[in-house]
């Protein structure tokens, strides 16, 4: 290749890089003054946090998930028995964390389960999405779509609408809200378990994507006696 390709090649390289970071600071929100450790309700600034439980609780369970992440689905069903068994005496919240250099379809499947949530089914449309995960994880955006809006019948709800919802800035801002808060809470992948701001230790996250809750359990009980 020669001098005056490499330069075109190189320039090419940079502004695609530029492309990427402006993206990812164009998606990003200032959540510098959010304390990610709690439940947040909905103001004019926070969009409301996705709560199953005691919300008043001050045990605070929080799951950072990818609907498209396989570790996910994994951890899901031991999630739902704990979060069920839990659900009097602490809050569990689902933040969107989306992984989409790998997980093209996470977004589109975390606005569903929001759209869902806009008419009272968030945590329904959440296990349908995890259930299913390899019906639409690997399909084109109309295939995609069209699996969403037949769970959203499923689920009775006015699937118009639910279209509709999918698209608006009010459920993407809801989604790179959670995203930007584990960015500052130092979530890398998922699924990422904070129990009242901290992270679970490894043990205990690995035992839940294995099927297997003994050790969050353990974590749960200490905390409610205090």
């Amino acid at each position: 290749m020669d001098r005056t390709r490499w330069i075109i090649f190189i320039v090419a390289c940079v502004a695609i890089l530029g492309g990427l970071v402006f993206l990812n600071q164009s998606e990003s929100v200032d959540v510098e003054e959010v304390d990610g450790a709690k439940v947040i309700t909905k103001t004019d600034t926070t969009p409301a946090d996705n709560v199953y439980g005691n919300a008043e609780s001050d045990v605070v369970l929080i799951e950072y998930g990818d609907f498209q992440c396989p570790g996910c689905k994994s951890a899901a069903s031991t999630v739902s028995q704990v979060k069920e068994d839990y659900k009097d005496d602490i809050a569990f919240v689902f933040r969107h964390f989306p992984l989409t250099s790998i997980h093209p379809n996470a977004i589109a499947a975390a606005s569903s389960a929001e759209a869902a949530g806009n008419q009272g089914k968030f945590w329904e449309m959440h296990d349908l999405l995890y259930e299913n995960q390899e019906a639409w994880s690997q399909a084109d955006a109309q295939q995609r779509d069209s699996v969403f809006e037949l769970y959203a019948d499923q689920l009775g709800l006015d699937v118009e609408q639910f279209k509709a919802d999918i698209v608006t800035d009010t459920i993407s801002q809801k989604i790179n809200f959670d995203r930007s808060l584990g960015g500052k809470m130092g979530v890398t992948g998922t699924p990422a378990f904070f129990l009242n701001g901290e992270e679970l230790p490894g043990d205990a996250a690995s035992e839940i994507t294995s099927g297997k809750s003994d050790k969050l359990r353990e974590l749960l009980d200490e905390k409610i006696k205090q």
